[in-house]
């Protein structure tokens, strides 16, 4: 049997993840005969290949059709999600060059698995098939788990791997159940086949009823939403701190990509249904994620329950966007939400490593007391990304609560929408907690040494400056947005 070779124009649209697999593979030939003082060379050759695929992303659009027989959508949808793990990535390469250092852990295999979690993440976004989304979402989890345990000295970096691991097993199996069973039912794995397939059954089917709850515990996994959330704290706290950036933002943005291809476009006959269950999980999300955030002394546990809730919040967007006529505002909203609540929540995490230098570890809340009056510079830009975390304006954030919260009281979901603004009145309790340690505590140790890594401080002055202008200037994004699901 002879198998055609595809066409050389779908190989071209699939041009950002040959280039980024090529990087990583490369990484890892070069790792092989570099020294440990060449080590960081690496870490700057994946941050330019990122830089430089972003800008010619920028100059070579997406063709906006299916390729490879509709199993990936080279639309406006994979792009907006494409130039996020792009940015997220190589944000995460500035703030992890030194702190890679400092931890002893400067390996090329580090960045090479970057560039493959970021591949694996575009397969989530573009997907036309059931198949490539889950495929991408195992080359970005397998990757993710060895970051998680990366430094292999740590005990627990160590144990926040194989608990990620072990969880992350279990979940996907569940999630490949559920997809195998919607696959048995409508015949096909194409994600507008299965939408025809379902249009005219019946939630009486009780194997249609467990397809639904899997795909929705698959993915309550890997968007840490409750009651699927266990993981999260301790893999927040456990794995190096870079490393729970890029598990917070991007691989978190990834999960909800993946989500919106599933139930918007393929399981969006059974909407009704699914929308209920995603409803209560939403608000039992927002609300134990927020009140559980609250008790925590470890910074990096409260900014993991804090992860928890913001799921929550773009949940209420998917959500919306089953409402009659509500698609675009909907999903444009938690598009939104999550392309902010990237650079956000990777300035906080970022924050922590800058305190984080020759062995002491910024990483409780007591640690940043009376930093204000020692570093009050890096103290305003923690304020900052606060701000935009409890959604106070002119920041970011609020502007992404506001569109959210918009969406699901235009979509009739005014219950949920009023969770969300109490829920966000007890986070902005614990996050200027946070604030006023850093401005009215006084310290009974010296002041910690900053780190004086140039790369992080770029990488803060990108996130904070992205933070603040997107909030005075949104509709740059709001547009970009609403453009990307066009047609969607």
């Amino acid at each position: 049997m002879e198998l055609p070779a595809p066409p050389l124009s779908d190989i071209i649209a699939l041009w950002p993840e040959i280039v980024l697999t090529a990087a990583g593979c490369l990484i890892l030939l070069f790792d092989i005969v570099t020294n440990r003082e060449q080590k960081r060379t690496l870490g700057w050759f994946t941050l330019w290949v990122c830089v430089g695929v972003l800008i010619l992303m920028y100059f070579i659009p997406a063709p906006g059709t299916s390729i490879f027989s509709g199993m990936f959508l080279a639309d406006g949808y994979a792009t907006f999600f494409r130039a996020l793990f792009l940015m997220s990535t190589a944000l995460t390469v500035l703030i992890s060059l030194r702190h890679l250092d400092d931890e002893q852990s400067q390996h090329g295999e580090y960045y090479a698995l970057l560039l493959f979690a970021a591949v694996g993440m575009m397969c989530m976004a573009g997907g036309g098939d059931l198949i490539t989304i889950y495929l991408g979402l195992e080359l970005m989890s397998l990757s993710t788990y060895v970051l998680a345990g990366f430094i292999r000295r740590d005990v627990a970096s160590t144990e926040a791997a194989v608990k990620y691991f072990l969880m992350g097993a279990f979940t996907s199996g569940i999630l490949l159940y559920g997809l195998a069973i919607l696959y048995g039912l409508t015949g096909t794995t194409s994600l507008e086949g299965v939408a025809q397939g379902l249009a005219g059954q019946s939630m009486d089917n009780p194997a249609l009823l467990l397809a639904v709850v899997f795909v929705v515990a698959g993915f309550g996994f890997k968007v840490a939403a409750v009651p699927f959330h266990m993981w999260a704290p301790d893999a927040y706290e456990g794995a190096p701190t870079s490393v729970t950036a890029y598990m917070s933002s991007a691989v978190k943005a990834a999960a909800f990509a993946g989500l919106a291809r599933v139930f918007i476009m393929a399981m969006f006959p059974t909407a009704e249904h699914w929308a209920a269950l995603w409803g209560v999980i939403a608000a039992l999300t927002m609300i134990l994620g927020n009140v559980v955030a609250i008790a925590q002394t470890s910074l990096k546990r409260m900014l993991a329950y804090s992860s928890i809730s913001h799921a929550g919040y773009v949940l209420l967007g998917i959500i919306a966007a089953t409402a009659d006529g509500m698609k675009e505002i909907g999903l444009s909203s938690a598009m939104f939400y999550v392309f902010v609540y990237t650079f956000t929540t990777m300035g906080t995490f970022s924050m922590i490593i800058l305190l984080s230098h020759r062995g002491f570890h910024g990483d409780q809340i007591a640690d940043f007391a009376g930093l204000q009056r020692t570093h009050p510079m890096q103290s305003l830009v923690y304020v900052v990304f606060f701000l935009s975390l409890a959604g106070i304006p002119p920041t970011a954030g609020f502007v992404g609560k506001l569109l959210v919260f918009r969406a699901a009281i235009e979509g009739g979901f005014v219950v949920l929408a009023i969770i969300g603004v109490l829920t966000s009145a007890i986070a902005a309790y614990y996050y200027f907690m946070v604030v006023k340690t850093m401005f009215m505590d006084e310290r009974m140790a010296p002041a910690p040494e900053l780190s004086n890594s140039r790369s992080l401080a770029v990488g803060l002055i990108v996130m904070v400056a992205a933070t603040v202008l997107l909030g005075i200037f949104p509709n740059v994004l709001i547009k970009f947005a609403e453009q990307a699901i066009q047609g969607f």
